[in-house]
């Protein structure tokens, strides 16, 4: 499974972090490791001071008839150690270590199936900080639509069943500190609660046998 993620594809959060709004869209991936256990915490990692938090529409892709297709929606989180990536943009070096540490990525357990949404249906979603909203958008704001970055990526790398597709976040972003609560919704529902905790320990066996036998799996539950 692949997450493929989209950044700069709301033009508000690109202007608030100063950068110009893409012509094509910006593609970067995850590993399998960024998903946050389905029942674990925000675990902040201890190489950054500056983690934020961005929510975003997630989109599961399946394939028919030989095509990829965005076949379920729910919200996710895509954390960045924004300290780390604007040291390593300054150096003109690659994202991953900003983008893709493991725990950089939330997907909320609820899908909705794509075929449910009426032709044209805008789909709303909303990050609550603490209690207060703090990032809020629908995807008709998007840059570039769902056809579109499917086929921008697909130029690229061929899309799998399953896979999934962060198509980027609204502005607002903005720091997550230990003890915030967070809570995601889409189309006025809650999906998701979590709080920000203290990092991880250090690497060992025991970390990752836990990390793994919680990882979200393949198979998504639909509303």
């Amino acid at each position: 499974m692949k997450l493929i993620c989209i950044g700069r594809n709301y033009g508000e959060h690109a202007k608030e972090l100063g950068n110009a709004v893409p012509e094509e869209p910006v593609v970067f991936l995850k590993p399998e490791s960024a998903l946050i256990p389905r029942n674990g915490p925000i675990r902040l990692p201890s190489f950054s001071n500056d983690v934020h938090h961005e929510i975003e529409l997630v989109f599961a892709i399946a394939r028919r008839n030989g095509k990829a297709v965005a076949d379920r929606v729910t919200i996710g989180l895509d954390l960045t150690a924004r300290d780390l990536q604007q040291e390593l943009k300054t150096k003109g070096l690659p994202w991953e270590k900003a983008k893709a540490f493991d725990g950089s990525a939330y997907v909320a357990d609820s899908f909705t199936a794509v075929e449910s949404f009426p032709a044209g249906h805008h789909i709303e979603f909303m990050l609550k900080k603490n209690g207060q909203v703090v990032q809020s958008g629908h995807s008709s704001q998007m840059i570039f639509d769902i056809p579109a970055l499917i086929a921008n990526v697909e130029r690229y790398m061929q899309l799998e069943t399953d896979d999934l597709l962060f198509t980027g976040t609204p502005a607002g972003v903005g720091p997550l500190k230990v003890g915030d609560e967070l809570e995601g919704y889409m189309l006025g529902e809650l999906l998701f609660e979590r709080t920000g905790e203290r990092p991880f320990p250090p690497l060992g066996k025991a970390r990752f046998a836990a990390h793994d036998q919680d990882r979200p799996r393949r198979q998504h539950r639909l509303r």
